[in-house]
């Protein structure tokens, strides 16, 4: 897969922070050599984060994240923080951009702790370097002076670098920096590789229905056969609907015997019904359940579907925002799922809450299960960080693949491939 093709997922997430006309905007367009952000004089430019995927040399691919000033007014404004500090939880890297000749704020100091908390490697860009003093000794005692006043609780000082995005000062320094700080590759992190030998046949089971994107395969199946193929085993992709003719053979052609089937969760029950006990099996949203989070604890979050009672209330979450259709497995088939688990059928019975995208709400405790798609479109830090706000409010969550085989009395031999995950 080519840097430009990089799933967004799969890229180190850099987050610029801080005050209104501090120059965010400005250094990342200088950093990238583009005008990717809109530039202005007026405060407030930036009204929501944005982000974009691109190449930053020397780290490779990357998203940049654009967020809204930090001493933002009015109502509108405290929302537009709180988006800001909500972005944390996707930063790999946290760059704090200070306006130098204003000097370091309450604002910057109070997301510089919350940085922190969070453990994300941070740079404080001190911008505006071309209206201060130009004497090394004056940019050593800015430097140190900014150093001084972000220290860490631990007593740890956070490096600060002057800047200046209008001139390029310091810019290339600033990308190396960056770079420095970018999350080391783990290899030993895989989505199915790791479970194969060269020359195996993995058969994927991939339903091609009304909701399936027409011409092209969703992100988790693409993502899954580069996997395999990086391993040098076989893939075969295969509709639900010709899988056990596959599987048995037919017209005089013999059939297969893949070392793994891997199936889209909708079809699970058709499809554990098909395939023979002795080959493994399991999802694809199973399959990212151990790359993007906690395996084990998903899997136990899934028993909490067993004690659901009358009046309880669901949460759902998805985080894409694709365009829902008719018989949409967030909103129409898993609610008709457990409902019918649960044997709790009437509409009343049961509360059902849904979320998409970057929406998860802060407040876990009226839930009494979460229930989170695979994640393919979150990075791995946003998603452990939905997994320990619910893990803090005491609330089970698990995934949609999980909850499927759970409620089809498959989650056991759906694990077992990945026994050595739990």
């Amino acid at each position: 897969m080519s840097l430009n093709n990089t799933p967004s997922a799969e890229r180190t997430h850099i987050g610029i922070f801080g005050r209104r006309n501090a120059g965010k905007s400005s250094l990342i367009n200088a950093l990238t050599s583009q005008s990717l952000a809109i530039v202005s004089d007026i405060k407030g430019t930036t009204t929501d984060p944005v982000t974009k995927a691109m190449e930053l040399l020397p780290l490779g691919p990357v998203v940049l994240i654009d967020t809204p000033g930090l001493d933002d007014t009015g109502e509108l404004g405290k929302l537009r923080i709180q988006k800001a500090y909500q972005m944390l939880n996707k930063t790999d890297i946290a760059v704090l951009v200070v306006d130098g000749p204003a000097g370091l704020t309450e604002e910057d100091r109070q997301i510089l702790a919350r940085i922190q908390e969070k453990h994300i490697p941070c740079l404080v860009a001190v911008n505006k370097a071309d209206l201060l003093p130009e004497t090394a000794e004056a940019s050593a005692a800015l430097k140190n002076n900014i150093a001084s006043q972000a220290e860490a609780p631990s007593g740890t000082a956070v490096s600060a670098l002057p800047v200046s995005a209008k001139t390029g000062q310091g810019i290339q320094e600033l990308k190396e920096r960056i770079a420095a700080l970018a999350p080391k590759e783990d290899e030993s992190r895989r989505i199915v590789g790791d479970l194969l030998s060269p020359m195996d046949l993995v058969c994927l089971v991939i339903p091609i229905d009304k909701a399936a994107p027409k011409g092209r395969l969703i992100l988790p199946q693409q993502q899954t056969i580069r996997d395999i193929l990086d391993t040098g085993a076989l893939a075969l992709a295969v509709r639900d609907t010709e899988l056990k003719a596959a599987l048995e053979g037919k017209d005089g052609k013999p059939g297969l015997t893949p070392s793994l089937v891997i199936t889209d969760s909708q079809a699970f029950a058709y499809v554990s019904s098909v395939v023979p006990p002795e080959i493994p099996l399991t999802s694809f949203s199973i399959l990212f359940a151990r790359y993007k989070g906690n395996l084990k604890a998903l899997a136990e979050g899934a028993r909490a579907l067993d004690t659901l009672k009358k009046g309880d209330h669901v949460l759902i979450c998805e985080g894409c925002t694709h365009h829902r259709q008719c018989g949409d497995i967030g909103t129409v088939k898993l609610p008709a799922l457990i409902r019918r688990h649960t044997g709790l059928t009437g509409t009343e019975d049961l509360s059902f809450s849904f979320t998409s995208g970057t929406e998860f709400p802060e407040d876990l405790s009226g839930y009494r299960v979460i229930i989170h798609c695979g994640g393919c479109m979150l990075n791995e830090r946003e998603m452990k960080f939905r997994m320990a706000c619910a893990k803090d409010t005491g609330v089970p969550m698990t995934n949609y693949g999980i909850a499927i085989a759970h409620m089809n009395g498959i989650l056991e031999r759906s694990l077992a491939p990945l026994a050595g995950s739990l």
